[in-house]
């Protein structure tokens, strides 16, 4: 009598196999759905590419002055004034068309409107040594007050303030992440003394601690990194705090305490990769906050130090003369609230893309 083990094992012809999904495949998924994060992300990519390798195509260097085309307007056609010497030899100038006219101020209004009538349509001007002929020289956003080119600047000075803001918020970032994790761990008298601690320095008016100590250690661009930075990690701490917390009691956790590892080998192999979605999601909205606050102090004059440049220091040059040269004001403060806006919208993007209850599958 056959027994029910020797019944035939039916093997369906084909078998589907499904895959899963890690966390940030899903998030990824979510995340190209919004439009608007997509759109952030795309700006600060191209935002970045072109600081990085903008200044090394225009042909310029962003300390290099011309006074003779200073405050120059975007796409301001150059006149090339050639003079001969006695010596036989050519001294070539560089003027801007919109600062011809002051190259001809004995002559008549009328006569200098029609020189610079003529040379704006190509036309040859010569008057005794001196010949003005139009050159093929170009500065896309103009020039700034001292006659360098407005686009160099720009872009040097976006390297600058995502510099600060990313580099700045790493700082941030790693300081707030091993305070909050150690506090939220440890418990007890550990975590009160900590915490009490964070709330001393949140009552503390930082803004004016940065100030004070880029006027007492000077301007230097290293410090303007560790300045913010240091300030920054007050509210990633409580954040990872509160999550290492709801997270120490789990299953996962007590098993590694049982089998005997170390409080460092719990916190940095299991409870900080457990909370990295938060910590991405807040060192997104950091970014924009601190570039925010080195745009505060480069219009307080407490920023990088010149010839260098970065938004907030293109910006508070071009306020002082946004009345007779408005471009110097509104292209730096055109890429700087283009980048804050789409940083912004990255980081509300990544916030909804990381919560699985936002998924609409």
């Amino acid at each position: 009598m056959a027994s029910a083990t020797d019944s035939p094992v039916i093997v369906p012809d084909e078998i589907e196999f499904v895959h899963g999904s890690s966390l940030w495949t899903d998030a990824w998924h979510r995340l190209r759905k919004n439009k608007l994060a997509l759109f952030g992300l795309g700006c600060v990519l191209t935002i970045t590419f072109l600081c990085l390798i903008g200044p090394l195509v225009t042909g310029y260097t962003y300390e290099q002055t011309d006074l003779t085309l200073k405050a120059s307007p975007p796409l301001d056609k150059i006149i090339k004034r050639t003079e001969t010497l006695k010596n036989d030899e050519k001294k070539v100038t560089f003027y801007s068309l919109t600062n011809i006219e002051d190259e001809f101020v004995e002559k008549p209004r009328d006569e200098r409107k029609r020189i610079a009538a003529g040379l704006a349509r190509g036309e040859e001007y010569s008057e005794g040594a001196f010949v003005y002929q139009s050159s093929n020289q170009k500065h896309l956003f103009g020039t700034d007050a001292l006659g360098r080119d407005l686009l160099t600047r720009v872009l040097v000075g976006g390297r600058i303030s995502l510099s600060v803001g990313f580099v700045a918020t790493l700082i941030s970032v790693a300081i707030g992440v091993v305070w909050g994790t150690t506090a939220g761990f440890a418990g007890g008298v550990v975590d009160n003394v900590m915490m009490r601690i964070v709330d001393v320095l949140y009552a503390l008016p930082f803004t004016v601690i940065v100030i004070l100590l880029m006027v007492f250690c000077g301007r230097n661009f290293i410090l303007l990194f560790v300045a913010i930075g240091a300030v920054e990690w007050l509210t990633m701490a409580r954040i990872v705090r509160g999550q290492i917390i709801s997270l120490k009691h789990q299953e996962f956790v007590e098993a590694a305490v049982s089998l005997g590892l170390s409080r460092a080998r719990i916190m940095f192999r299991h409870l900080i990769p457990n909370v990295t979605t938060v910590i991405v999601i807040y060192a997104t909205l950091t970014v924009p906050n601190v570039m925010l606050l080195e745009a505060v102090l480069s219009f307080l004059g407490l920023g990088v130090p010149p010839p260098m440049s970065s938004w907030g220091v293109l910006i508070s040059e071009g306020a002082s003369t946004m009345e007779t040269s408005p471009w110097l004001l509104w292209i730096p403060a055109a890429f700087f609230s283009l980048t804050l806006f789409s940083l912004n919208f990255l980081g509300d993007g990544l916030s909804d893309a990381c919560n699985p209850k936002s998924a609409k599958d």
